[in-house]
Order: structure tokens, then sequence, then C-alpha cells
């Protein structure tokens, strides 16, 4: 999830409100006199956004040498059809940004993508991870006209992960932060016009073959639902929304490793134990010697 470009398509869908509102503020209407203009303007706003953009990204792990990164992104037929064009450039961008970290897209519809990005160890999913998320970075901004466009706001992602090898398995800790305390309010030139929390429908996920162990540490860490071996975040915006967790993962080449050592030794206990000992077995004969 490209959250700046998310920030912006948000405040871009407002911007019409935004112009309709300044519009009625110089209107010689009493009845819509800028003492409370956008009551209305609210309730409209939710009408027309609720349920807009739901956005889901999972983190599946095999074992520790085998995973993939899977996001499911569906968007709203009312959103699509109010700022069409600059959706459709969203999900091309990421179309984009998967195809360079060596993953893919299946497109379910115009409104609906699913991404699959692999990784086979952990620091890959990190770095893999942090490149998607905030791609934008390392973007050069272009300059724009809008007022609007030049207060988007600031939106930080960062997911770490530490491993530990135990031979035959291997100890994670995820920690994941997310900061979406700029998009607490849709607001146009500094008047409040909607909660993102009824636009936004946000859920990070954790898929291992063990489970995994949620950490709370801090006071705004996010509680999960436990689906079987599965961890369910729905994120909060207009919050800091930490995750911390820890899961043990089996190691293919600690165990691999195992085999090799019990199947060698298993096979000199059966030829020691059960076969002649080859000392004797294959021992030169002494020549017999012709009678005198």
């Amino acid at each position: 999830m490209n959250f700046s470009k998310l920030g912006k398509m948000l405040m871009w869908l407002i911007r019409p409100l935004g112009l309709l509102n300044r519009n009625i503020g110089h209107s010689g209407n009493k009845l819509f006199a800028p003492r409370k203009p956008l009551l209305w303007l609210v309730v409209l706003t939710s009408l027309l956004l609720s349920g807009c953009v739901k956005y889901d990204v999972g983190v599946n792990f095999n074992h520790s040498n085998s995973g993939e990164l899977v996001q499911h992104i569906k968007l709203g037929e009312r959103l699509t059809s109010f700022s069409g064009d600059y959706i459709y450039a969203w999900l091309d961008s990421i179309e984009s940004r998967t195809r360079k970290l060596e993953g893919k897209v299946r497109r379910v519809s115009q409104e609906e993508v699913i991404v699959t990005i692999p990784f086979s160890n952990g620091q890959e999913l990190q770095t893999k991870f942090n490149e998607f998320f905030n791609s934008h970075n390392n973007q050069k901004v272009a300059a724009t006209t809008s007022e609007t466009d030049s207060e988007l706001p600031k939106i930080e992602s960062n997911l770490l992960l530490f491993q530990n090898n135990f031979l035959l398995v291997v100890r994670n800790r995820l920690i994941y932060d997310l900061d979406l305390r700029s998009l607490s309010l849709i607001a146009s030139k500094g008047n409040v016009l909607a909660d993102t929390g009824a636009i936004l429908d946000l859920e990070f996920s954790l898929n291992t073959p063990w489970g995994a162990k949620n950490i709370q540490l801090t006071e705004n860490a996010v509680e999960p639902e436990k689906q079987g071996n599965q961890l369910l975040w729905r994120l909060q915006p207009g919050e800091l929304n930490h995750i911390e967790v820890v899961f043990w993962l089996p190691s293919p080449l600690g165990i691999g490793a195992l085999l090799i050592v019990l199947f060698v030794w298993g096979g000199l206990y059966l030829r020691y134990t059960f076969m002649p000992d080859p000392r004797i077995q294959f021992a030169p004969q002494p020549t017999a010697t012709e009678s005198q």
C-alpha cells in the first residue's frame, strides 16, 4: 500500500466538496451562512465514501526460507465512479512496483487487485516490504498548482524482522509500525469533512505453520484476532499502529543436515552390527606352501 498515494487520492476526492464549500460561503443566502456550512457536507461525504477502500496485507510463512507477501485491494464502485482516472493510475503504479520486486498481479476486476510478492528469507521480506510501501520516498514529487495537493498527509510504514537460528527451528520477532495519525480526519482548508475510519478498511495478517504470540509492550499496540494459525490486526486510521509478535518456524537446512547425519550414522551402525567386520572379511589369506 503506497500510503502517500492513498492520502493523495482521498484529498483529491474531497476537492470538489472544498470548492463547493467556498462557493457556499460567498453566497448571499442566509440559510447557508458560513457558521455551520459543513454539517450537511459531512453527512453527504459519509454516504458517498462509506467503505470505499478495503486494503488487506498478509505475510504468509511456509518455513524460514519460503513465504509470500499478499495484498488484496478492493475499491468501492462509488469511489471509482467519483474519481476513476486517478484511482486506476494508482492501481497501475501498484502493478509496476510489484513486478519490480518479482511479484505477480492478478486483476480480478477494474476495482479489485491481488498482489503476490515471494520472499526466500526474513531479510528479503523486510527489504521488499519496506521498499514497496515506502517507494514514494525515492520518487521525485512533481510540482502542483493545487493548494490541496501541497498539504498531503505523510504516512510512515516500517517493518523489522529479527531471526535467531536454533539449528532445527528459527525464532522470529516481527515488529511493524504504521503511523496513520495524519489520516485521522479528511479536511480541506482546515475544515473537517469526514472521518477516515468510515472510508478506509485496513487489515494486516500473519500466517505461520505453528501460530504466533502477540506481544503488547506499548499503549498503541493493536490487539489481533486469532483465526487458527493466523493473527489478524484491524489497523486504525488516525492512530499510531504498533504490531509486535514472536513465532517459530521450522528450518529446512537444519532438518536436512540432521537427516543426513542420521542416515550416515544408521548406515555405519547396520554395517558394523549385522555384517561381518570388513577387517576380517577382506583380510588377505595366507598362501599354502607345497609339502616337501
